[in-house]
């Protein structure tokens, strides 16, 4: 996260306003560690010979069977390696990661690393095997070393499997049906006979013993 202050200063007949920039550490504890399981795609894009800034799209693939929440997807600057894959000065042990101006930023983790969001596609999740939208990354070599290569962590939640539905109880049995009663039955030969379905003589004769 980086804040910004104006400050005003006073020359002789001339005010001037500086206005320095402070990058702040941020902790990501709230975030997983994916790396390995979700892995870091760096493309070399441009590079500008008079700044010595070197470009590159960092995108990520989900190696993973899980769906990962693309809002949640962080890819930090871990370290910066020479030709002999060395990322530490040999003398001092300093990590050559603090001899370059890294352009552009989103902030810094708690322990100094640059960090960039990724940005979010068209949908909310990052489903295996697919990889996301590039982030832009800068690069500015203070020391103008021709040969180095960035590799990147990545950060990130898994999106939590759906809670299965609730198992629904043992089916009731059916009621026994009831035969029907005297009364029932006299209606509905009644009702025959009055629509001449059945005479009342057949009656008598089928309800004969």
């Amino acid at each position: 996260m980086t804040r910004s202050l104006l400050i005003p200063f006073v020359l002789p007949g001339i005010l001037i306003v500086a206005k320095p920039t402070t990058t702040l550490a941020v902790s990501l504890d709230h975030l997983t560690e994916l790396t390995g399981k979700v892995n870091a795609i760096v493309t070399l894009t441009g590079r500008d010979n008079f700044t010595s800034e070197y470009r590159y799209d960092v995108s990520v693939r989900n190696h993973s069977p899980d769906s990962i929440a693309a809002d949640s997807l962080v890819i930090v600057l871990d370290r910066i390696t020479n030709l002999a894959g060395e990322d530490r000065e040999g003398l001092t042990g300093e990590s050559f990661l603090k001899r370059f101006d890294v352009l552009g930023q989103d902030g810094e983790t708690d322990d100094g690393k640059p960090y960039f969001h990724i940005p979010v596609g068209t949908t909310a999740d990052l489903t295996p095997q697919t990889d996301s939208l590039p982030a832009s990354v800068r690069i500015r070599n203070r020391d103008y070393v021709a040969i180095f290569t960035p590799s990147f962590r990545v950060l990130g939640k898994k999106r939590p499997e759906p809670e299965p539905k609730g198992t629904e109880g043992p089916a009731l049995p059916a009621p026994a049906s009831t035969p029907p009663s005297h009364n029932s039955v006299d209606k509905l030969i009644q009702l025959l006979i009055k629509k001449g379905v059945l005479t009342e003589e057949e009656w008598q004769k089928t309800n004969q013993p």
